[in-house]
């Protein structure tokens, strides 16, 4: 394959990247922020799926752009630009990383409120593709990106030289942020937490920004205090968007999944109660949210927060100092 199937390549994934900008553009997703809208417009996502699994009655099958038939690697790279997440790693059948859906990656860096010359943590290295969008807003030398798995971590390290980006990469937990590369204005997480882990508040710098999966929404807080005596603490809401992201691996267990026997199937197929059941697992009987989810009105994400003061963490409706407020599990 020469340069003329490069320059096929090139025009095919200008025309099929210039679609999912308009699809993106649609969905409303960087509405809150759309200076976003010149990175996904610039930055190559096929670069960072030279390959990917797609589900088939029995397994998975394998994309990739080096196939020898023309019609796959179309394939391949039309698939690299729809707006779905794509599946990029197994090991022994299961699912170690990915890439996320664009739209949903926009809606959060969107939510993330970046300014020029922000340091920003991500948590989660995957592909390395949501490193190069923020490395395209801020500067590489400003993108810390964390993986707990070196090869994930090199993966995404090769990519993003690839398509000419050279962010920091480190291998490591991510649990304990990065440190040595602190103080960061916003620290982003790609993977799905049970809980905020505290260690990250020490890392940050006045007026600060974290933005992470959590339950099946994604929480957003503010970070205040940090030059008081008293210590750094963090609050806010979540956006109103569902997400679903595969959990962080590293300190501290996965959740386990609430018990949910007697109650209607309309209301479990329910997100946003879905959303509840999950937020306030270990501390309402599923009843009990159901009740709390009627009274309240079927409340949205919106009107849940998460409060993070020194040890201690909690998700609040409408009231951090509210009467429904529920502890999440420490993280040190």
């Amino acid at each position: 394959m020469g340069a003329e199937h490069t320059r096929d390549v090139e025009q095919l994934a200008e025309r099929a990247r210039a679609g999912l900008v308009r699809e993106i553009d649609h969905s409303g997703a960087w509405d809150a922020d759309p200076d976003w809208r010149e990175a996904f417009a610039e930055v190559p996502r096929h670069l960072f799926v030279p390959y990917y699994f797609v589900g088939v009655p029995g397994g998975y099958e394998r994309l990739w752009g080096e196939h020898p038939d023309p019609e796959r690697r179309e394939r391949w790279l039309r698939g690299a630009y729809a707006d779905e997440p794509l599946a990029t790693r197994l090991r022994d059948g299961e699912l170690v990383s990915s890439s996320s859906q664009p739209s949903l990656m926009a809606r959060m860096l969107a939510g993330l409120r970046v300014r020029d010359g922000d340091r920003v943590l991500e948590i989660g290295a995957g592909t390395g593709y949501n490193a190069a969008l923020l490395a395209h807003r801020v500067g590489a030398g400003n993108v810390t990106s964390v993986d707990l798995d070196p090869e994930v971590a090199e993966s995404a390290r090769t990519h993003l030289a690839a398509a000419g980006y050279r962010p920091a990469v480190v291998a490591g937990d991510g649990t304990r942020g990065c440190p040595e590369r602190a103080p960061y204005d916003r620290i982003m997480a790609t993977c799905a937490l049970r809980s905020v882990p505290v260690g990250w508040l020490g890392q940050c710098a006045a007026g600060a920004r974290i933005l992470a999966p959590l339950s099946t929404g994604i929480v957003v807080l503010d970070v205040r205090g940090v030059d008081d005596m008293e210590g750094a603490y963090a609050e806010g809401r979540f956006l109103h968007t569902s997400a679903y992201f595969m959990a962080l691996r590293g300190g501290g267990d996965r959740a386990a999944e609430p018990r949910v026997g007697g109650l209607p199937h309309p209301v479990l197929r329910d997100e946003l109660f879905r959303f509840l059941l999950t937020l306030t697992s270990g501390h309402l009987d599923p009843r009990d949210a159901l009740a709390l989810w009627e009274r309240e009105g079927r409340p949205a994400r919106e009107r849940f927060g998460v409060t993070v003061r020194g040890d201690r963490q909690w998700a609040w409706l409408d009231d951090p100092d509210g009467p429904h407020t529920w502890e999440l599990p420490g993280t040190s």
